[in-house]
């Protein structure tokens, strides 16, 4: 018993975040009379924060390192202005304007990265003027217009779906496939983690426990897969989604990289005197931002099929509370990848349930905020708490 009550306070501000989500979700799953969890629903909620969600995996690694990004959104919308103008306007091929849109961002992220981490002006302050610069950049090469129709190989990028090679009619074959062989992955990963901590002596939850939690996710994958499967398969975004949250939370969780980016957001002069580059690790950070917004204003631009001038707006306080509300700390040093994502999905299911019962965009604003406050709150009344 004291083992589970170790276990359920160290792991208090994840697991919490994960029972809200449920919560919301069964709540207005009751208020919209069934329309929330639909596959069609399902499918659009996925579609409509994708972009979103890329932001908070890259968003996520600078709030760890101590610092804020403010100009995600326009440059977002810079490079989508930039991609409409290569591939509407200049006719080049998708994968070559896709390369050349994420260097940009690159070099973007690097131009702001070499002002916060060699010159020390404060983040804050270089993403605001950022901010600032590119979306009146967008406005110059926009002319104030949006460009359109993209081709449908732009567009299969964030409104696609993987075909079925099965050929299942209504239900898609091949998405049922995927999900099993998942949850045999999931199975054997979850297996092998506890087995190693046991050799270690580790605390583990107990067999009936461990059991449970994984039945329960299990059967979330394959509901979740049949769902899917029951629309139109898997959509392209969620495939890019899903190497992303792999490759960064590897990244984060097992890599020399992710210990340092951990070790300045806790303590950057100590992370000096350690042997850690600082400065190097804080430029790559942005870069990474640079090119993940990028890569959110592709997929904004091909689900819109336009490029327009006020794309991106908000999308940096939507990345940046959906870090915060998925556990990361407004201090630095703590926070995850997979954080990141339920908190984008909290956002994202609330601002879908709240327009599906016909709530004002005024209230929502409002409930926003306060989830948003309540969320920090609890991260230093934590903290506090510890000290």
């Amino acid at each position: 018993m004291q083992t589970l009550v170790g276990m359920a306070k160290k792991n208090l501000r994840s697991s919490s975040m994960i029972i809200a989500l449920v919560f919301i979700m069964l709540l207005f799953q009751i208020l919209t009379e069934g329309i929330l969890l639909k596959p069609l629903n399902v499918t659009n909620l996925i579609l409509q924060n994708s972009y979103i969600l890329v932001l908070a995996i890259g968003m996520v690694l600078v709030i760890i390192t101590g610092h804020i990004d403010l100009s995600v959104g326009s440059i977002a919308a810079f490079v989508g202005a930039i991609a409409g103008i290569l591939i509407v306007t200049y006719h080049v091929s998708t994968p070559l304007a896709i390369i050349i849109s994420l260097l940009i961002g690159a070099v973007i992220g690097a131009w702001q990265g070499f002002w916060i981490a060699y010159v020390k002006i404060p983040a804050f302050i270089v993403t605001l003027a950022g901010m600032l610069l590119f979306r009146g950049l967008t406005m110059v090469v926009l002319q104030g217009q949006s460009i359109a129709p993209f081709p449908k190989s732009f567009q299969g990028m964030s409104s696609g779906f993987l075909p079925d090679i099965f050929g299942g009619g209504e239900i898609h074959l091949l998405t049922i496939v995927i999900g099993v062989i998942l949850s045999v992955i999931l199975i054997f990963t979850e297996l092998k983690n506890r087995r190693t901590q046991m050799k270690y002596q580790f605390d583990v939850s107990p067999t009936s426990v461990f059991v449970a939690k994984l039945a329960a996710l299990v059967a979330i994958l394959l509901v979740f897969s049949y769902v899917l499967a029951t629309y139109n398969g898997i959509p392209n975004i969620l495939i890019i989604l899903a190497v992303l949250i792999l490759v960064y939370t590897f990244v984060m969780r097992k890599t020399i990289v992710g210990r340092h980016i951990y070790a300045i957001g806790g303590n950057e002069k100590a992370a000096l005197l350690s042997g850690v580059k600082t400065k190097r690790v804080t430029f790559w950070v942005f870069v990474n931002m640079g090119v993940l917004s990028a890569l959110s204003g592709l997929i904004f631009a091909a689900r819109l099929n336009a490029a327009t001038p006020k794309a991106g707006n908000l999308f940096e306080l939507d990345a940046i509370a959906a870090c915060f509300i998925g556990g990361a700390s407004a201090y630095g040093g703590i926070g995850t990848v997979p954080g990141a994502i339920i908190g984008g999905l909290v956002m994202g299911v609330m601002n879908n349930g709240m327009s599906l019962i016909g709530l004002g965009i005024d209230w929502q604003q409002a409930i926003k905020g306060l989830v948003l406050l309540a969320a920090v709150a609890f991260d230093i009344y934590n903290k506090n708490k510890a000290v």
